[in-house]
């Protein structure tokens, strides 16, 4: 099947940019402070032909903060991008389903022929394990408590999205390793 159709609907990064909310100056900063490593930019520039669809949505925190890193990366590859908000196109989404779950973002690789070579998301291996390790501290969501827990639950793992590096470099090498064996 091929995805031309899907990408072609797609928003260019400046349209899914101006959609941002909440997340506006963290995504901004990530993408303003993130640079793809040095020793990187010849691999990706020799990068030829390949196309990307990204399921996304503005209110996600793992979008906020891989997004970005993203972007950085597909400068620098020259990778033509197209975004589409998960719940206006769940046809395609659940095609990309994670445990039977709308995770997202994810990150679909095609040819000029709209065939997917490869994808990437929804999270980085060691972002999973950092944001398990802080939830197992939730209580049981019938609780009366979990609300308020999960607000601050939300608040940490936002703030540690949008400043810690060692977080950004996670996504970085996960994506790296998936986009340097596209072609």
């Amino acid at each position: 099947m091929s995805l031309n159709k899907w990408f072609e609907k797609g928003l260019e990064k400046e349209a899914y940019m101006a959609r941002l909310d909440h997340h506006k100056e963290s995504f901004q900063h990530i993408y303003n402070t993130f640079e793809v490593p040095e020793e990187d930019k010849e691999k990706f520039k020799a990068i030829d032909g390949v196309r990307a669809i990204v399921l996304a949505a503005e209110w996600c925190g793992h979008c906020m903060m891989d997004i970005p890193i993203y972007l950085n990366i597909a400068e620098t590859a020259d990778i033509d991008t197209r975004f589409l908000i998960r719940d206006d196109n769940l046809e395609l989404m659940d095609q990309y389903l994670t445990n039977e779950k709308r995770y997202i973002p994810i990150f679909i690789f095609i040819d000029k022929d709209g065939n997917e070579i490869g994808k990437w998301g929804p999270w980085a291996p060691e972002i999973n394990e950092f944001t398990n390790e802080l939830k197992k501290d939730l209580p049981d969501r019938e609780s009366e408590e979990y609300d308020e827990a999960f607000k601050q639950f939300v608040k940490r793992v936002s703030k540690a999205f949008s400043t810690d590096e060692k977080l950004w470099g996670y996504v970085y090498n996960d994506m790296k390793k998936t986009i340097l064996n596209l072609n």
